[in-house]
């Protein structure tokens, strides 16, 4: 079920591939520099984020991070990348760990995370992350 190589199916030949594989790598961090206008970099104005809480917006997201209730301290790729492209749409899908720290308590999470991303001025920017919580194995 890997699409990390040989050819891409929809267009995102070998260089596109692997730039939104350095893309999520980058920004997997930046979350965890904690640095709220690092992490904003990645993101286009529209980007929400869909989790078990419902859907939150950048500016929610971001305030939450700039305030340090919630901080990062480990975040990682543990699956291969599955991309697929739609002319200047990119759906990127990894399964992620990470270590969250909100108010104080640490959250340990393991997660499938689906990012789209949005080719605009020619920079690839995230307009929505969801995540869904990994069945144990």
């Amino acid at each position: 079920m890997s699409d990390t190589a040989g050819t891409h199916p929809q267009g995102l030949e070998g260089t596109a591939h692997a730039q939104i594989v350095a893309l999520a790598e980058e920004w997997a961090t930046a979350m965890v520099s904690n640095n709220a206008a690092r992490i904003a970099s990645f993101m286009d104005d529209e980007w929400v984020i869909v989790s078990e809480s419902g859907i939150s917006s950048k500016e929610q997201f971001l305030s939450v991070v700039a305030s340090g209730e919630l901080t990062h301290s480990a975040m990682e790729r543990v699956s291969e990348a599955r991309i697929r492209a739609y002319g200047d749409t990119a759906v990127y899908t990894a399964r992620v760990t990470n270590t969250a720290h909100h108010l104080g308590r640490q959250f340990d999470a393991d997660e499938w995370t689906t990012d789209v991303f949005v080719k605009r001025d020619g920079r690839w920017l995230c307009v929505l992350s969801h995540i869904t919580t990994a069945a144990p194995a």
